[in-house]
This record gives C-alpha cells, structure tokens and sequence, in this order.
C-alpha cells in the first residue's frame, strides 16, 4: 500500500543498542508505556534487531533456501491440510487447551499474486461506506521483485502457526488459493461472519525510499451507508496499540518516520476493510518495500518470523486483558 507524503518528520538520532534494549525491556505484553518510552528516546537508525544486515537478505534466510523469496513470480505457500484451521506443521494444544481456547482470530493478508493478471476484476468498484472504492490492488513490491502478496502470505501462516499453539481457532481470509482477491468489502465479511474476537490486516508499504519502520492503522468513526465503526473504534485502538507494543519489543523496528508523528499508529476512515468490519481490526503496514533496509528486513526469514510473534504476543495480550 501506498500512502500521501506530505508533512514527514525530521529523522531521528540514531539510539544506541544499549538504550534500545533497556527501553525494548521495558515493554510487556499489553503495555503500551514501554512503547512509548522507546520512541520518546528517539527510536532506532537501523530499524532491525542486532545482527540483522543493513541490505540484501539476511544470513538466516541465506541459509535456508526454502524460505528465501524468489525475485520474480509469487511463492507457493503450504496449504491447509483441510478447512480454514489445519495446515501441516502447525503445533496445536488439545481441543480447549491454552490460553486462547475459545476464541477466534482472522487474519487477513493483504492482496493475492493473481491481483496482476485480473486488473478488470479488481477494478470493479465496491461499496464501503463512505464511497466506492476498488475491490482489490495489486500491492507493492521490493525493486527485485519480492511482493507484498508474498510477503503478507508467509507471515500470516507464521502467525497462525503461533496463535493456534496459544489454543485459538484462526481463519485466514484466503490462501493464495483463488485467482484473485477476495475484495476489501469480502475480506471484512469474513471477520464478522466468524464473529472474531480480532482480525489483523497484514501489509507492507510502498512509499519512497528514506521512508522507514511500521504503522499500524486504526479505523476511524465512520457511520455511513452500510458502515457503522462506533462499536469497534476503542477496542481495535487497544488491539492495535498492543500489537505496535510487541512489533517494537520482537523486531526491533521503528514506528514510522513519515506516518503517525512517530506514534507507529495511523486513523483512517478509506479503507473498506476497517469500515465494514463490526468486529476488532487493524491493518499494519510491517515495513517500506521500497526502502533498501526496511527490505532487507522484509526479505529475511528470520525478521519475519520476530514480526508474527510480535503481533501473535500483541493479540493475546488484547485477548487475555
């Protein structure tokens, strides 16, 4: 996703490694303060957690073949052994055991590889409140290629792999399993149609270089036409400032430069997946693509997996409250 750059920051000092882990420390789950300790210090340079190159891959993504992305051309995500809840290798309690037994998460990756080959369909104007807006985009991509498809599959899978050991029932809204879509106004059924307890919208950025770090984006108070946000406008702010606590604490990575005054959290009231939902949703944008270290960060299995657990740790400790 792509956003306006008008009115960016100033950069910040680089912080030390030293402070960095004294003010990551001071985060626990559910703990917004520690967050907002870290980026009153003045927030990271590098935007990644140490030992992390500053470009290119990482050398555990390196090493491990079947995780490194391909320059060209979508990856082929595992699919589920059966139905939305099963998928190989997923390690999960007995039936009502763990901490988030009884609960349901959907996660919604962000856009689908076949977007570029169905531009007509995604085209197609859908209703989401407060205007028509496009079913679908195609999303951004890395110069070498690597896309935002790519990269929102593989971290949901991470992530549903780390919520069902917690005991939840997960349900992506898609699996790289359909042409194209689903559209932004499907993808919001989804999540109120399995009455979630939260659903995360997971994104990558596509803004210009020396634009660095995360956001998660909120949704507005919207009642219009078919949307109606009043009801989910306070807890999605408590799911995402939790979320953006524990993104911090894993990863390492900076709140936004050039979104959210440095806040890492972003309100907006256009994106039909957060207007039409009647249920708990944030989107988060994980990183610039177009950004040379935001991608090495991005590109790395490693760094991916640091993302899933922080917003795995941010959405238990929103269900757990």
């Amino acid at each position: 996703m792509s956003y306006d750059e008008s009115h960016l920051p100033a950069r910040r000092r680089p912080l030390s490694r030293l402070t960095l882990t004294l003010a990551a420390a001071a985060l626990v789950p559910g703990a917004f303060a520690g967050w907002l300790i870290w980026q009153a210090t003045g927030g990271s340079d590098d935007g990644g957690p140490a030992g992390l190159p500053a470009q290119g891959a990482s050398a555990s993504a390196s090493a491990d073949p079947s995780q490194q992305p391909r320059p060209s051309g979508p990856e082929s995500p595992s699919k589920p052994a059966s139905g939305d809840d099963a998928a190989p290798g997923d390690a999960r309690p007995a039936p009502g055991d763990g901490p988030l037994a009884g609960r349901t998460v959907v996660i919604d990756p962000g856009h689908n590889p076949g977007n570029f080959k169905h531009t007509a369909e995604i085209n197609k104007l859908v209703d989401i409140g407060t205007n028509r807006k496009e079913c679908d985009t195609t999303g951004t991509s890395g110069n070498s290629g690597y896309t935002e498809a790519e990269f929102t599959a593989d971290v949901s899978q991470r992530l549903r792999t780390l919520l069902r050991k917690e005991g939840a029932t997960v349900k992506l809204t898609h699996e790289n399993d359909r042409a194209w879509g689903p559209c932004i106004d499907e993808r919001a059924e989804i999540g109120n149609k399995a009455g979630a307890d939260a659903v995360i919208s997971i994104h990558a950025d596509g803004s210009a270089a020396g634009n660095r770090g995360f956001h998660v984006i909120l949704p507005a108070l919207v009642k219009s036409g078919g949307a109606d946000t009043s009801k989910i406008v306070a807890p999605s702010r408590d799911l995402g400032e939790r979320i953006a606590g524990n993104f911090v604490r894993t990863t390492g990575s900076a709140p936004s430069n050039y979104l959210g005054g440095g806040t890492g959290l972003d309100v907006r009231d256009d994106l039909g997946g957060l207007n039409l939902s009647t249920v708990p949703k944030v989107f988060i944008e994980c990183g610039n693509m177009r950004d040379t270290k935001d991608i090495a960060l991005l590109t790395s299995a490693d760094w991916r997996q640091k993302a899933a657990q922080g917003m795995a740790d941010g959405i238990s400790s929103f269900l757990n409250r």
